[in-house]
């Protein structure tokens, strides 16, 4: 087989980003979840028919790695790491050259803070394939997460040379910049990423903070208000919202934005500050919008 497969099995699983948000004037940014893709489309969800679905394929074809490395890249995307990890250890041991199931072997061992393995899996992967820009994305990844600044700019550069058009590459190399405080940078990149994918909601929490950082409530609020409303289910986008509002001074629409995160999760601290900041009062009905 190819050592530099391309088409419908470049697959690897997800990641998300969610926020922290101090309740001082400045906002802190910190990648801590799973999901927003870092990469070519998935073609099937994580549902137990679509799972027993790629299981009959791998019992069909028991010595072709391609089904394992798709199940097992829904089997990562569902959480099932060690179920992940056998399939596409199969993938390997059937082709030694596969590239795709060792960048995706080492997105599990990234998702599950086992970072030297992960580095190991995407040195192997960039060597078989020297411009496969998802490896260096994941390993870029993987330098940020161990605060190595300059090996991860190098990664994200050199994935964004080869793809430019992924827009989770120009998306993690804004969150380095971010934690840099170069925000300028940041929202540039943020813009890129937004532009290329209009319906993920986390370039938008991203370039509403760095805005934040840069004292334009205006901005920042505007784009929270799209992430919201891709996601309405996002804590952070709701915090994040309510804390430019509380900049601009409009504390209805930041107590609402407060507690519309604290009815998603009425244990995150963050909203149950925010909303105290702004004078709300539990039992009383705000608008968010």
């Amino acid at each position: 087989m190819s050592p530099a497969r391309t088409g419908k099995y470049r697959t690897v699983l997800t990641l998300t980003f969610a926020f922290a948000l101090c309740a001082c004037s400045t906002a802190t940014m910190n990648a801590i979840g799973t999901g927003a893709p870092e990469s070519e489309d998935t073609l099937y969800a994580t549902s137990p028919a679509n799972l027993a679905s790629l299981t009959d394929v791998v019992q069909r074809n028991p010595h072709d790695p391609q089904a394992y490395n798709m199940r097992g890249t829904v089997l990562g995307e569902a959480g099932r790491y060690d179920e992940a990890l056998a399939d596409f250890n199969k993938a390997i041991g059937i082709d030694a050259n596969y590239a795709q199931a060792y960048a995706n072997r080492g997105l599990v061992y990234r998702e599950t803070g086992k970072y030297d393995l992960a580095l190991a899996d995407y040195n192997k992967a960039l060597s078989i394939d020297p411009n496969y820009a998802i490896a260096y994305l994941g390993r870029g990844m993987v330098y940020r997460a161990q605060k190595k600044a300059a090996l991860a700019l190098g990664d994200f550069n050199k994935a964004i040379a080869i793809r430019p058009d992924n827009a989770q590459a120009y998306y993690n190399r804004g969150l380095l910049y971010q934690s840099q405080r170069q925000h300028d940078f940041a929202i540039d990149d943020f813009s890129t990423a937004i532009g290329l994918s209009t319906q993920q909601a986390q370039p938008y929490i991203a370039r509403g903070l760095s805005y934040l950082a840069v004292n334009n409530p205006k901005n920042a609020a505007s784009d929270l208000d799209d992430a919201v409303n891709i996601d309405p289910q996002n804590v952070q986008a709701w915090v994040s919202r309510g804390l430019a509002y509380e900049r601009l001074g409009d504390k209805e629409k930041a107590a609402g934005s407060y507690a519309r995160a604290m009815n998603i999760d009425q244990s995150y601290q963050p909203a149950r500050d925010g909303f105290n900041r702004v004078g709300g009062r539990f039992g009383q009905a705000y608008q968010a919008f």
